[in-house]
């Protein structure tokens, strides 16, 4: 019998490792330092785990948020390297929610995640968090996130983030426990886009925790997901 209200990761690698950003995509509202309201989710309850997640690929910031100012963070997952994130235990609903969200739409079905779960990847439109990627598994639970169509681009394309925005970044990282406060700076500031505008020194001035943080943990890899043909 299948599951009435199936789980997935979700792997958030922007302002959503933020538990209060993310918060407001779920139970609605507007969260410090933006003039954005959220509706909310359908089903506003909180994720059920949160994880430290690394994925093959590579984050990166350009276009211009009307939030924040600056670049947003994108995902490649073509792009060699690794990626830092933290994967959230949702139900597919409230990850359709989140996307539609992020589209600045009401959040009022589910998506058909068929195709992503069954190639790694889906594009529901040509918006900047239109494109579905499924980079792997953790503990069998399929891992979802949100991207733009595009690879990374030249650093032509790129933009540099603003200060408040890799602060919320920072905090997401920092909660999740696997880095120390250095890793997770020098981490964002080498980010294309950050890098040669943010210096790891600039990072941890405004985003390392004031309160001594605990040794960090281990942090989850994704089991490679399905590989499109």
């Amino acid at each position: 019998m299948p599951e009435p209200h199936p789980r997935v990761w979700y792997a958030a690698y922007g302002s959503n490792m933020h538990a209060e950003r993310l918060g407001c995509y779920l139970a609605g509202g507007r969260p410090d330092g933006s003039a954005r309201e959220y509706p909310g989710c359908r089903d506003p309850r909180g994720p059920d785990r949160s994880v430290a997640v690394e994925l093959d690929g590579q984050v990166y910031f350009a276009t211009e948020s009307a939030v924040w100012t600056g670049g947003r963070a994108f995902y490649d997952p073509d792009a060699d390297g690794t990626a830092w994130g933290v994967a959230h235990l949702l139900t597919a609903g409230q990850f359709s929610d989140i996307a539609a969200q992020e589209m600045y739409r009401e959040p009022v079905a589910d998506l058909d995640l068929a195709e992503v779960l069954a190639t790694g990847r889906c594009a529901l439109g040509p918006g900047r968090y239109e494109t579905l990627v499924c980079p792997g598994r953790i503990d069998g639970v399929p891992v979802l996130t949100l991207t733009a169509p595009w690879p990374m681009p030249a650093a032509d394309g790129l933009r540099p983030p603003s200060a408040a925005y890799l602060r919320h970044l920072a905090a997401g990282l920092h909660a999740a426990g696997a880095w120390r406060p250095a890793e997770v700076a020098g981490y964002l500031a080498s980010r294309p886009g950050a890098a040669g505008h943010w210096t790891a020194e600039d990072v941890a001035a405004f985003s390392v925790p004031r309160a001594p943080t605990a040794p960090p943990g281990p942090s989850s890899r994704c089991r490679p997901g399905p590989r499109r043909s």
